[in-house]
């Protein structure tokens, strides 16, 4: 009808009671309606140059609404709109004439999805608004959990007083209710955060009379034998590294970082990576000398790689998710593939990235028994070592990092069974190698003692702090049966079903198995070479798909990961220092 009337002459920038034609269409959710305003609209300009000022399609993206001078964008009341008038360049950032972006304005309605849409296309979280007011306060207003822990979790501050001193924090103690009070309360006491009293605000406790400090401690004359030990500790670590044999070149110590796979919990990734990345107060592209990855992580790996923020790349998941997660199992590979081209180049090479050394797993499934393959942005280390496996006829030779293109090993890497078809030869390396730590220590030892053989072990790197991050561990489970057997009856039957179920789930459990054991493997050979090591995976509240695609779900699985980020504060300020101090001059 729209597109009739279009073709009729009718105009689309006529401004009635409620606004223009875009508007209504996205208060009623006629997204047809929507998209033929905004197809129609293209290359067709007014007088003059089509550039960002008179460009029709600008025009009607910029349209304001006669009542609160809102845009399009404030309208939405969908994920999806605001997806599509986003990737059109709809700007997230315009003020109504109270100053609220469209951010304000879904917190205001509760639309939890448009926000969340939002804040990934790149929304401000800390917008101040009317009098003053961020989208969290309006959040705290509301009492509405899902929106305010949404709203952390993008890096709404807490601390953050609007025009009358309020901060998020006192309006959580003072607005929430009932039970949510309390879970309110609790959870935001999880992440750290505390009932923020505005400036000039007089407690109870603030007029009650000083605490007086306790009195001085005597100071203890002499060295005591507690003293002689720490100062012997102090002296011991100053004059490690004096021993070594005269001519020996020591090794620079190099930082590992190892990205476990998972799916859509790489978002977890990112969110343990900007934690490490604000204690340090460094890019993490400038915290590693080596990164390893999985899957997810693989792709994540790319793209620290390549320069991209961590704030971009979790937006990029969330919009990520929504276009490949389409339709049911195994999804259609076209849309993941066209995804890694546009992010990471059609014609990029491995070789092309310089720094750091980059090192993706993959499987090679064209031979059994199959064999991990890594992808690199270095030539292979020449190791000497024979074949695995005798083969019985020869294989096709892999292609070498300077011919390999970046997007087509992510796309190796991330290939999971079920989920996306192979990638030519290549399955998921998570199916070896889901936990990548051991492959890259290994793969750093081989390239060492290749430098070694070759003269050159002035070059040689020998890891001197390892982060591994994990996806998150969900819940244990009691499992009834994974007894498969004859049934001999009906009851059988059933026994032997879901036998097979649980055997099927344990079995993929323990081909991608990335915690428990494999942790403490990878721990214990640190140990052994005097590797400091650190592993950071949050514990889940319930098990998330490697396809979830709900926002929920996925709040609340970052949400975790923020609390355990809390909880950990301490040891990721050490981890931070550590990084800095092995950072090159």
């Amino acid at each position: 009808m729209a597109r009739g009337l279009i073709s009729l002459g009718a105009r689309r920038d006529v401004c009635g009671s409620l606004g223009w034609p875009i508007h209504i269409s996205l208060k009623y959710e006629k997204l047809g309606c929507m998209r033929v305003l905004l197809e129609e609209s293209v290359g067709l300009c007014l007088d003059g140059p089509a550039d960002d000022t008179n460009n029709w399609l600008h025009r009607q993206l910029q349209a304001k609404d006669p009542k609160y001078s809102g845009i399009p964008l404030h309208w939405v009341k969908t994920a999806e709109a605001v997806r599509y008038l986003t990737e059109r360049r709809s700007e997230v950032e315009a003020r109504s004439h109270t100053g609220d972006t469209p951010l304000h304005v879904m917190v205001k309605r509760s639309r939890i999805s448009c926000a969340v849409a939002l804040l990934a296309a790149g929304a401000e979280a800390n917008a101040a608004g009317h009098h003053g007011d961020t989208p969290l306060h309006i959040a705290m207003r509301l009492d509405n959990l899902p929106l305010i822990k949404a709203l952390i979790v993008f890096g709404a501050e807490m601390d953050k007083p609007n025009e009358i001193g309020e901060t998020p924090g006192l309006l959580a103690a003072r607005c929430s209710t009932g039970a949510n009070r309390e879970i309110l309360i609790s959870f935001l006491h999880n992440v750290g955060i505390s009932r923020c009293l505005p400036t000039g605000i007089v407690t109870l406790s603030s007029q009650s009379p000083p605490i007086q400090p306790p009195p001085p401690v005597k100071a203890s004359p002499g060295i005591g034998f507690e003293d002689f030990i720490a100062i012997s500790a102090v002296v011991g670590s100053l004059s490690k590294g004096f021993d070594t044999v005269d001519g020996a070149p020591k090794p620079r110590g190099a930082r590992v970082l190892c990205l476990d796979g998972g799916g859509i919990r790489g978002l977890v990734l990112i969110q343990l990576l900007l934690a490490v990345e604000k204690a340090a107060g460094c890019p993490a592209r400038k915290l590693f000398d080596w990164i390893a990855g999985t899957s997810t992580g693989a792709i994540l790996a790319l793209g620290i790689a390549h320069g991209k923020t961590l704030v971009y790349l979790r937006a990029l998941y969330f919009r990520m998710k929504d276009l490949v997660f389409q339709g049911s199992r195994p999804y259609d590979s076209v849309p993941l593939e066209r995804f890694l081209r546009e992010e990471f180049g059609e014609n990029t090479r491995m070789t092309d990235i310089q720094t750091p050394r980059v090192i993706l797993t993959g499987v090679l499934a064209d031979r059994h028994p199959a064999e991990l393959h890594l992808f690199r942005n270095y030539n292979p280390p020449n190791t000497g070592h024979e074949p695995h496996y005798c083969p019985r006829t020869p294989f096709k030779p892999v292609t070498q990092p300077s011919d390999q293109l970046v997007w087509m090993a992510a796309r190796s890497s991330g290939a999971a069974p079920t989920y996306f078809r192979q990638m030519g030869r290549f399955l998921d390396g998570g199916l070896l190698a889901n936990n990548p730590t051991l492959d890259a220590l290994t793969e750093i030892h081989e390239v060492n003692q290749a430098l070694k053989a070759e003269g050159q072990m002035d070059m040689a790197v020998h890891p001197a702090i390892v982060l591994s991050l994990g996806t998150g561990k969900p819940p244990q489970e009691k499992v009834h049966s994974v007894d498969v057997y004859r049934p001999t009856g009906p009851i059988d039957v059933v026994q032997t079903v879901f036998g097979a179920r649980e055997l099927g789930r344990m079995l993929v459990d323990c081909c991608t198995e990335s915690e428990a054991r494999m942790v403490d493997r990878a721990r214990a050979w640190c140990e052994m070479i005097s590797v400091d090591y650190h592993r950071l995976s949050p514990q889940l509240m319930s098990d998330v798909m490697l396809d979830e695609v709900q926002d929920t779900m996925l709040i609340d699985m970052l949400w975790d990961t923020e609390i355990y980020i809390h909880k950990q504060k301490n040891n990721i300020k050490r981890l931070a220092e550590s990084l800095l101090r092995y950072s090159p001059p």
